[in-house]
């Protein structure tokens, strides 16, 4: 097999292939043939490359139909040593060739990839012998995933590794050599190859050898695996000529990778986090507080271990992981008070790093413990407010700025204290986002917010008009005999903004005791694709006085078991006949999550809350909410921020919901 010549002239055959006819993730193929000729283009390859990932590979999922005729052309040019974007190009292959081979469900990929992806890997396999690392490095990605011919790929594998003088690059085909024996268990050969490894290689190979080992075989544990990491890990260096061999920058990415391949082996990837919190170098530490972190989200023994060593680090020498073991402690609610005083000294003593006194006072807030009402304070009435207006949810654990709401809504009860700078900072902003966040803090804190109603209806004639509406209802009589009814009618008769009418026609019926506004605006989505979730919950709301819907309501029972549509459906009918024969059902189906071992979302938790209120009826729940208490992994998704804060939810509306029924 021969490389692409490197004339692009003879990319020209692109014009044989009717690229209109194909798709791509946003539509129509046709322009693809123009990203390939860009990739010649030394200037616009990087943005080449780009583009055919946005719109070729997307997010992953499916193998749309312009990813088999596009495949040879990318395998082409990343093995034409004129391209710029070499490496790039191979990434985007192991992209597209993790989906293709063995990610996506087969409906979802298209009947040409098989071949196209058979007849690239003879050129990929070339590129083992490319004289660019770089190339060789990248082109065993890919190659992982060729578990159809894994037997030939591995040979190839461990034949370059042999001859491979870069450790980095035979770091790379160690770790792609594992991830074949995983798909393809019957690799004795590897298995056996990857045990000598991790015995004799070098650090980096021995790392990679283990990791390998643990994600293909997880069963198989083995209690050298443990102090070959441990041992390989302290001893890494990555401010050396010569000694990055790891494929990561520095140890903050390398210690969670490398502590992921031990899965659900908790004792170990405990036992990892808690012997490099204290290493000496401080990526190192970071690395350990990042597989920390994922160790307490995803179960609950660990926290009284690992959280004495975290809030070691509260007074780490550098301020990024003073921040981050900020972060992990509050998390975890209730259980980091033993270190309030730390948390304490971190908002209000000399700490210059400003992210982390901000998180840190979030985390005082979490706890509710009045000494973060001073620092509160202090950035509502100053220039630098420190918190973000709008809320993020990501999974990972990038650190980004935490939500005003999420600091202020835990201290309703500190609402004397901070209602005053609070006015102030309202009545002065002029930005919608400001306007909006301080209107949702208001909302959270519901009646104790009462004295901010002149601040409220003075934003009824602006752009945050919504929020304010909000607001008001959450307070609610104090803000409903202050509101002008004839200006609340001409709101919701002429809003600003088409979103706005249905929660502006709600909350003009919490504030007046009139709900035909809002019947008016949301009765249609029962008809509409969308929507049926926020008409139902208002039909509850409104309890015995929406019987007659509740035919319509019943009818949308069958429609799901689980998601926010049943849970509404069956909650509201509760609500409104005060019968639990329909609602229960309902709600216990939202629990299969947690009974066929997957995880709660947003709507089972919520189940459990209404299960709760329900009461002995609901007792059938009983089983389900024991297991979930008597766990040790958590029944939530795990890997990010708030995985502990729904742990503890689920767990305190669990206990609510057994208290009730008596059992």
């Amino acid at each position: 097999m021969t490389s692409a010549p490197s004339d692009p002239r003879t990319l020209d055959g692109l014009d044989r292939t009717d690229w209109a006819a194909l798709q791509h993730v946003y539509g129509s193929a046709v322009e693809v043939p123009g990203w390939v000729r860009d990739v010649y283009a030394p200037e616009r390859a990087d943005d080449a490359v780009e583009e055919m990932l946005t719109s070729v590979y997307h997010q992953g999922g499916q193998i749309c139909s312009a990813a088999p005729p596009l495949l040879p052309y990318l395998v082409a040019m990343a093995a034409d040593p004129v391209v710029t974007v070499r490496e790039e190009l191979l990434q985007l292959v192991g992209s597209l060739a993790r989906v293709g081979c063995w990610q996506a469900e087969r409906r979802f990929v298209d009947p040409g990839w098989s071949a196209a992806w058979t007849a690239a890997l003879p050129v990929l396999l070339t590129l083992l012998d490319d004289s660019d690392p770089g190339v060789r490095r990248a082109v065993a990605r890919p190659l992982s995933h060729a578990a159809g011919e894994a037997e030939a790929v591995s040979e190839a594998l461990w034949a370059r590794s042999d001859a491979e003088p870069n450790g980095e690059v035979r770091s790379e085909l160690v770790e792609a050599a594992g991830k074949l024996l995983l798909r393809a268990p019957g690799l004795t050969s590897t298995r056996d190859r990857l045990r000598d490894i991790a015995g004799q290689g070098s650090p980096a190979e021995r790392l990679a050898a283990v990791t390998a080992l643990r994600r293909a075989l997880p069963e198989q544990r083995d209690p050298e695996h443990l102090q070959t990491v441990l041992s390989v890990l302290r001893d890494a260096r990555f401010d050396e000529p010569g000694q990055n061999e790891w494929g990561f920058r520095n140890a903050a990415g390398l210690v969670p990778w490398t502590a992921a391949a031990f899965g659900p082996d908790r004792e170990v990837r405990t036992e990892l986090s808690l012997r490099l919190l204290g290493h000496p170098q401080a990526g190192h530490r970071t690395g350990a507080l990042r597989t920390a972190a994922e160790v307490i989200s995803t179960w609950r023994s660990p926290v009284p271990v690992l959280l004495p060593a975290v809030a070691g680090l509260l007074t780490d020498t550098e301020p990024e992981n003073r921040q981050f073991a900020a972060r992990v402690l509050g998390m975890c609610g209730e259980a980091a008070r033993p270190w309030a005083d730390g948390l304490t000294a971190l908002c209000t003593g000399d700490e210059v790093y400003a992210d982390a006194q901000d998180t840190a006072v979030w985390a005082l807030a979490r706890l509710g413990d009045r000494r973060c009402l001073g620092p509160v304070m202090d950035r509502l009435s100053g220039g630098r407010l420190g918190f973000a207006l709008h809320q993020s949810h990501a999974d990972g654990w990038w650190m980004y700025r935490l939500a005003l709401l999420d600091t202020l809504a835990p201290l309703a009860g500190c609402a004397d204290e901070l209602l005053d700078p609070l006015r102030r900072r309202l009545a002065a902003a002029t930005l919608k986002d400001k306007r909006r966040a301080l209107c949702q803090v208001l909302t959270a804190w519901g009646p104790a917010a009462a004295p901010a109603v002149p601040e409220l209806l003075s934003l009824l004639d602006t752009d945050a008009a919504v929020w304010a509406l909000d607001a008001l209802a959450a307070i609610g009589p104090a803000a409903a005999a202050a509101v002008p009814r004839p200006r609340l009618r001409a709101l919701i008769d002429a809003p600003a903004e088409d979103f706005a009418v249905p929660r502006l026609r709600v909350a003009y019926w919490r504030l007046t005791g009139d709900p035909q506004p809002a019947l008016d605006a949301l009765l249609p989505a029962f008809d509409a694709p969308w929507g049926r979730e926020e008409v139902v919950g208002f039909l509850g709301e409104l309890g015995p006085s929406a019987a007659p819907y509740t035919e319509r309501i019943r009818a949308l029972l069958p429609e799901h078991t689980e998601g926010w549509l049943p849970l509404r459906c069956g909650y509201a009918l509760w609500q409104i006949t005060g019968e639990s024969s329909e609602a229960v059902p309902a709600l216990l189906g939202l629990l299969s999550p947690l009974q066929q071992g997957r995880y709660a979302y947003r709507a089972t938790i919520t189940a459990v809350h209404r299960l709760a209120e329900i009461g002995p009826p609901a007792a059938a729940a009983a089983p389900a909410l024991r297991a979930v208490l008597a766990a040790d992994e958590r029944p939530v998704r795990h890997g990010g921020w708030e995985s502990v804060p729904e742990d503890d939810e689920l767990c305190g509306a669990a206990r609510a919901a057994l208290r009730a029924f008596g059992t």
